[in-house]
């Protein structure tokens, strides 16, 4: 037997040790997440951040990290009732060699109404963790946590530092988190050199970006009068009609001609799109069933999110709404606008060649016997700190659970595919760290 053969075999062996190891803690793996879903860190407004974080903290002190907890003080929505509290793990090998970080947010967005199951309580059934944040992304949290402590129960001689965090306030932009993070260093070389964040997105795919987003506000202005008069005032509302009458004719077929060589998924996400998040306009009715008042709207305002590709530029993007608005106000009487950013973050994609990509790919080979898939996702999550902010190119998500239930009603995460990614993750954290 040659050298280069034993190697391999040996290399073998030690996958399918980890591997084993991860099996056999499944039972842990899914009270972990139960544990992490009955803590409700609902943002907004950002509820028991503490606990969570300090949850992970205890529990990763006790198998030898080093525990800091980091507060994204003057973030948006940071106060002392609603401190944005990050906690950032770190165990060192036994010998200097790179850092690969498993990130997660452990922020979950509203339960919302149809729940069959309460959305707190982490129940189990039929093979899957029910609640709030268990697809997205407790279960993947989870997952990387019983990976990391799998791969260094293994008693490799590893190099190096494995990282785990918990960061807050991914739902509404990461600014608290990661991004807070990232401009203080934790996410940057020398540092860290490989982040996978373990998103819900099948665990089969590798991600390796995410398209563009811009969220702004428009306003039109009217002049208020009598109800029963409207022919004195002048109805922003009407006003507002025609622009999103002039987006229906103009700007949506021009997006839809507009096609990535990006792999986003699902395939609609592959054009350009532009969702009507809201639209307000006049005064408010009064609470408790009181009668409207009766008057012309003089403003009425409209958010809207626009999500773009790698190949388009954001001043461009910017501009074909200004051109409609312009275009309205030509032909229009009386049509006046605001029109006010609120939310950008440009496109980003990591090579598929990347070294952490690459290593996701080949454990998934290992661990599900069948060809991953390299996608994009269709609206953003942290990476794009780590990529803007950080300068940190080296990132992928991968994680455990179905792109479509997050933030649905009777969320759930397959305790299997949990075992299953928490695996892959372990084996490319390992190949990471020895460079083999």
């Amino acid at each position: 037997m040659t050298a280069a053969t034993q190697s391999r075999q040996d290399d073998a062996g030690a996958e399918d040790a980890i591997r084993a190891r991860v099996a056999a803690r499944q039972d842990e793996l899914v009270a972990l997440t139960q544990d992490l879903v009955r803590i409700p860190t609902v943002n907004p407004p950002g509820d028991a951040y503490v606990p969570c974080a300090e949850l992970i903290g205890n529990r990763l002190k006790q198998r030898g990290f080093t525990i800091a907890y980091v507060r994204g003080e003057g973030a948006p929505g940071d106060s002392d009732r609603y401190p944005r509290v990050n906690v950032i793990a770190r165990f060192e090998g036994k010998r200097p060699g790179p850092t690969v970080h498993f990130n997660s947010h452990i922020d979950v967005v509203e339960p919302g109404q149809g729940w069959t199951v309460d959305p707190f309580a982490g129940v189990v059934r039929d093979g899957r963790v029910y609640g709030r944040g268990t697809c997205d992304m407790k279960g993947g949290l989870a997952a990387s946590i019983i990976a990391a402590e799998a791969l260094i129960d293994s008693g490799l001689d590893l190099p190096g530092a494995i990282e785990i965090s918990g960061t807050v306030d991914e739902e509404s932009g990461g600014f608290g988190g990661v991004a807070y993070l990232a401009e203080r260093g934790w996410f940057s070389k020398p540092r860290v050199d490989h982040v996978i964040i373990p998103e819900p997105l099948n665990v089969d795919r590798v991600c390796i970006g995410h398209r563009g987003v811009w969220w702004a506000e428009i306003e039109t202005r009217g002049r208020i009068a009598h109800g029963s008069m409207p022919f004195l005032g002048d109805s922003a509302i009407r006003h507002m009609g025609a622009v999103l009458e002039r987006f229906e004719r103009d700007l949506y077929p021009a997006l839809r001609r507009k096609v990535t060589a990006m792999p986003v998924v699902p395939e609609g996400a592959q054009e350009s799109t532009l969702n009507i998040n809201s639209v307000h306009g006049g005064q408010a009715e009064a609470k408790g069933g009181g009668l409207p008042s009766p008057v012309v709207a003089d403003s009425c305002r409209m958010i809207i999110d626009r999500r773009f590709l790698i190949e388009e530029d954001i001043d461009t993007v910017k501009r074909e709404v200004r051109d409609v608005l312009d275009g309205v106000a030509r032909d229009r009487s009386g049509f006046s606008y605001e029109l006010r950013d609120l939310f950008q973050v440009i496109p980003s994609m990591t090579d598929r060649e990347a070294p952490v990509a690459q290593a996701a790919a080949r454990a998934i080979r290992k661990v599900l016997r069948r060809e991953p898939q390299f996608i994009c996702s269709p609206g953003s999550y942290d990476q794009k700190h780590i990529d803007r902010i950080g300068k940190l190119r080296d990132c992928i998500a991968y994680g455990p659970g179905i792109l479509d239930l997050a933030h649905q009603p009777d969320e759930y995460v397959e305790i299997d595919a949990m075992v299953r990614s928490a695996e892959v993750m372990a084996l490319a954290a390992r190949e990471l760290l020895l460079g083999r």
